[in-house]
């Protein structure tokens, strides 16, 4: 990862002469100029042409092994993958890159708040010299030069450190942490003590705190769930600079870019709009292509049959030899092999009863941990249930135990499949159970005894398994791949009941549609996990959230879940305080329980017991809604104070005037955190109390 890197405006291909960028007056660019890459006698692109400009919302797609990343590389200047072997790349002078790589970063030696602080180095530094210049006049003589001196400095610094915000770093730091998901207990553990999926999501912290020039994000949804893919896409589309996204997440794409450049036979093409916009761009530009390209074969063969006529006639040989000039002087059109597009279908398994999965008053606990409680829902024949919460919410706890590779708690509860329900679950770390010395090909024969070669061959290279990768041994792949292999293994023989625990996971696009047709055209039941919003928007038939180890039930699409959960965020938060619409399920979903349909919303009191609210006293009630009421007067005329003092701190007046209003400063900003949490308590109390009525 590279953090506010400087880049000089010489080219990268050494011949170190001024940037045009620079000459005509533009700032915080990048361009491609007649650029070559190769690996090995493989050319990835030739003949790139591309102009970054300091506002660039661009999507970088194309198929697998395209050079994607590569390109990334090249652009962050990554020396891992070389120069260029043609053409020219140039960086204006100044100009600050940052870059997420898929993979393979490793934080260690600091906890997580002051890894991500790490990246303000430079205001630390400048707020240890205020801190050392405020201590100076203090004790320096007022008449003095030296103490004039320092006045000037500590009037200057605090002026930039104001303008560079730096008195709110902290908030910073926190408010980045708590939108990739990490909980106020993680910012003081260690970074070693993470994951690689949690690695990357701090590494990805570090990169938008620095706010470099150029944002350049190589998968960076790879290891987030639902939830903070949404905070992302919101931080993006607020980002003051450019950005370019490489991604497998249509829906991500669509809602963060405006440019799409695709990495195609050999060649950069550039699209005008989003994702899907650019899916109708390609298809114009393959039919005209394709138009173009027999039009010119229609010139060439009758230019071929005419000296193939008359070469041996004397008469015509002046015309025949004007034909074969012209012949040599056409630029044929190239029409490159396209991937197949594979349209798989699952073999269908004999039908279940009505009621596939049903669970009464289920409860599940991991010693004083709960994570389902009381939760009663019905799965019937051909529903697509999609299953959703924040990470560590109970969705693979609530798979498992419909499974039975977990039992709930003694005495709470119980699962019950249906009438002729077979079930088949794929978890998030299915290669586990595979068996490490069997050849991929083979496996996948034994589970589909009535495929073809040919189509179980078809469907390995779509997920990503071509020639002879087919007959490695299982033991030889990385957990990633040993996954995608069992997802395809689960498509030849599936039962008529899949619990799908983030099948998405390591899959691209075409990898993904082969899934999404299979499953819309499945005759079964399924349950699913995913943080894939495209997957989810087009599969989804009910949702199932799990929000503090209650199970609501929302009935239609992903669509009008998410509509429900807005509007919920809307109201309850009073501007959209998402943290108590989580515990406000929406009153109109319905849902049903042990086969009977019933109201989400519930009776006053069922609602009351599962949100752990009592009745309050009427006096007390109308004592909390004045205090409430208050604090919303108090909020604003803090923050206006604060404002003030701040700018009275950028005019110097006198050390001692500097002293008195830091204090002041630090006061009203500990005043204003209290007056918000005791606001943001009242309201949470209320809330529960209005709907306990």
């Amino acid at each position: 990862m590279r953090l506010g890197d400087q880049f000089s405006s010489d080219c990268v291909s050494g011949r170190g002469r001024v940037s045009w960028l620079e000459a005509i007056g533009w700032k915080n660019m990048l361009s491609l100029q007649n650029a070559g890459k190769r690996f090995g006698p493989r050319i990835l692109f030739q003949d790139a042409n591309w102009l970054i400009t300091p506002r660039e919302r661009t999507a970088l797609v194309g198929g697998n092994g395209a050079g994607k990343s590569t390109l990334m590389k090249l652009l962050a200047g990554d020396e891992s993958v070389g120069p260029l072997d043609d053409g020219q790349l140039q960086r204006t002078r100044g100009m600050s890159i940052g870059y997420l790589p898929q993979e393979g970063l490793r934080l260690s030696g600091r906890s997580v708040f002051d890894e991500c602080l790490s990246v303000f180095d430079e205001l630390r530094t400048m707020e240890a010299e205020l801190d050392g210049l405020a201590t100076a006049l203090a004790t320096l003589d007022h008449e003095g030069a030296e103490y004039r001196a320092a006045g000037e400095r500590f009037s200057m610094l605090q002026s930039r450190f104001q303008a560079l915000d730096g008195y709110a770093l902290d908030a910073q730091v926190g408010g980045v942490l708590t939108g990739l998901g990490f909980d106020k207990t993680d910012w003081t553990r260690r970074t070693d003590e993470f994951s690689g999926g949690w690695q990357m999501r701090i590494a990805l912290a570090k990169l938008l705190l620095a706010r470099p020039n150029l944002l350049l994000l190589d998968e960076p949804t790879n290891h987030l769930d639902l939830e903070t893919r949404n905070w992302l896409e919101t931080y993006l589309r607020g980002y003051p600079f450019g950005y370019i996204l490489i991604s497998h997440d249509r829906y991500f794409l669509d809602v963060t870019v405006d440019r799409t450049v695709e990495l195609w036979n050999k060649r950069l093409h550039i699209y005008a709009g989003n994702y899907t916009k650019y899916l109708s761009a390609k298809a114009e530009r393959k039919a005209q292509l394709l138009a173009a390209y027999r039009n010119q074969r229609e010139q060439i063969e009758h230019l071929e049959a005419f000296i193939n006529r008359f070469r041996a006639q004397a008469t015509k040989a002046k015309q025949v030899q004007s034909r074969i000039k012209e012949l040599e002087k056409i630029e044929r059109i190239e029409i490159p092999e396209e991937e197949p597009v594979i349209h798989f279908r699952f073999p269908q398994p004999p039908p279940s009863g009505r009621v596939v999965a049903a669970a009464e008053h289920l409860a599940k606990s991991y010693g004083e941990k709960c994570v389902l409680r009381g939760v009663n829902f019905t799965i019937e024949r051909g529903d697509r249930v999609a299953l959703v919460g924040q990470n560590g919410a109970g969705k693979s706890t609530l798979i498992r135990l419909l499974t039975g590779v977990e039992t709930p708690s003694a005495g709470a509860g119980a699962v019950k499949l249906g009438h002729n329900v077979v079930a088949e679950y794929f978890a998030q770390d299915q290669y586990k159970v595979l068996d490490p010395a069997a050849r991929m090909l083979d496996e996948i024969s034994r589970a589909a005894i009535r495929v073809p070669e040919v189509e179980l061959r078809s469907l390995l290279g779509c997920f990503l398994f071509s020639g002879e990768d087919v007959f490695k041994p299982l033991g030889v792949l990385s957990g990633g791949e040993r996954n995608r292999f069992a997802l395809a293994r689960i498509l030849v023989s599936p039962s008529n009941f899949l619990l799908l625990d983030e099948p998405t996971n390591h899959l691209d696009m075409r990898a993904k549609d082969v899934l999404l047709e299979a499953i819309e055209n499945f005759s079964g039941t399924v349950i699913f996990v995913s943080h894939d919003r495209y997957f989810l928007d087009r599969l989804a038939t009910k949702v199932f959230e799990i929000v503090d180890g209650e199970l609501t039930v929302y009935p239609g699409g992903f669509a009008d879940y998410a509509r429900d959960r807005e509007a919920a965020a809307t109201s309850a938060g009073a501007g959209g305080d998402l943290a108590t619409a989580r515990k406000s399920p929406v009153p109109s979903a319905t849902g049903s329980a042990g086969g009977k349909s019933t109201s989400v919303a519930a009776t006053g009191v069922e609602i009351a017991a599962r949100s752990g609210a009592r009745r309050l006293n009427p006096l007390k009630q109308k004592q909390m809604e004045q205090r409430a009421a208050h604090l919303e007067e108090e909020v604003p005329r803090l923050e206006a104070a604060i404002a003030l003092t701040e700018e009275q701190l950028g005019n110097y007046v006198s050390a001692q005037e500097t002293e008195r209003l830091t204090r002041l400063l630090d006061e009203l900003r500990k005043q204003l955190a209290d007056a918000t949490g005791e606001w943001e308590e009242l309201m949470m109390t209320l809330e529960d109390q209005a709907e306990a009525e």
